[in-house]
C-alpha cells in the first residue's frame, strides 16, 4: 500500500511538471520569435538586433576559438577567488554579528546602507590598491559578494533554535566547535541562498572591472566586440556568460540539496 502511495505521488509529479516545462518552452520559443521578427523588421539601427542564425554562427565561431577559453578561464579563476575571500570573510562577520546583539546594533546598520551602492565607485580605489592586474578585479568582485553573505548570514545567526545553541553549550563546546556543528548546520539554507546572490553580484562586478580596465577575461571581450560593432560575437559572449552563470547557480544549489539529504 505504502509502495502505491509512492508510485501515485511519483506520477502525479510527474504530470505537475509538464505543464511548466511546456510553459517554460512556451516563453523561449515567444521570446526568440519575436527578436527574429525585430532582426527581420529594421525597426531598429543596423544589427543592432542581429538575426538568431548571426548569433548562432558567432556562437559557433567563439566556441571553437582557443583563445576564449583562455579569457573564460581568467575570468572563471577571478571569480572565484572573489567569491571564496568575499564569501568566508561575509561568513565570519555574520556569525559575528549574528551572535552579538551589540556589535550587530552598532555595526549591521551601516552593512545595509553600504550593501545596495553601486561597487563601481570602488574601483578606482582598487586600482590603487591592487593594481590594473586580476587583484582589482577579484577585489572588485569580493566586495560585491561580501555584503549579500554577511547579511545572509547575520539573519540566519538569529533564527536559530535556541534550544539548539543550549545543547552546544551544555557540552561546552567551544567557538569554533559551536560554528560548524550548530551554527552552520542550522543555518545551511540562508548560507546557500547568500552564497548564490554572492555569487551574482561577484560575476557582475568582475566582468563590469574587467570591461572598464583589462586586457583579458569575458569582459574584456565583450567590451572589444561592442568597440568594433561587433554585435552577433557581443550577444553570442553574453549567451555563454548566461549558460556559465546559470550552471553556477545550479550547481550551488544542488550542492545545497545534498547536504539537506545527508543531514535528513
Amino acid at each position: 500500500m505504502a509502495e502505491a502511495g509512492r508510485l501515485s505521488h511519483a506520477a502525479v509529479a510527474r504530470r505537475s511538471v509538464g505543464p511548466v516545462t511546456a510553459l517554460r518552452i512556451a516563453i523561449i520559443v515567444a521570446v526568440l520569435a519575436l527578436w527574429q521578427i525585430v532582426a527581420w523588421s529594421g525597426l531598429l539601427y543596423r544589427d543592432v538586433v542581429p538575426s538568431l542564425f548571426a548569433i548562432g554562427s558567432s556562437l559557433v565561431h567563439t566556441l571553437i576559438d582557443p583563445t576564449f577559453y583562455w579569457h573564460l578561464g581568467t575570468t572563471a579563476y577571478e571569480i572565484v577567488l572573489a567569491l571564496v575571500t568575499g564569501g568566508l570573510s561575509g561568513l565570519v562577520v555574520g556569525l559575528i554579528l549574528g551572535g552579538n546583539r551589540l556589535l550587530s546594533q552598532a555595526f549591521e546598520a551601516y552593512l545595509h546602507y553600504l550593501g545596495p551602492t553601486p561597487k563601481i565607485i570602488f574601483f578606482p580605489v582598487m586600482i590603487m590598491w591592487f593594481g590594473v592586474g586580476p587583484g582589482s578585479k577579484i577585489a572588485m568582485g569580493a566586495v560585491s559578494c561580501f555584503f549579500p553573505i554577511v547579511l545572509s548570514v547575520a539573519a540566519g545567526m538569529r533564527q536559530i533554535e535556541p534550544v539548539l545553541i543550549r545543547v552546544g553549550r551544555s557540552f561546552r563546546a567551544n567557538s569554533w566547535q559551536m560554528a560548524t556543528k550548530i551554527y552552520m548546520p542550522a543555518m545551511r539554507h540562508p548560507i546557500i541562498n547568500g552564497v548564490r546572490l554572492g555569487l551574482g553580484v561577484a560575476l557582475i562586478g568582475t566582468l563590469l572591472a574587467e570591461t572598464k580596465l583589462s586586457n583579458r577575461g569575458v569582459g574584456f571581450l565583450v567590451i572589444q566586440a561592442y568597440g568594433i560593432f561587433n554585435m552577433p560575437q557581443m550577444y553570442s559572449l553574453i549567451i555563454v556568460l548566461f549558460v556559465v552563470a546559470i550552471g553556477a547557480n545550479a550547481l550551488i544549489g544542488r550542492l545545497g540539496g545534498l547536504h539537506d539529504i545527508r543531514y535528513r
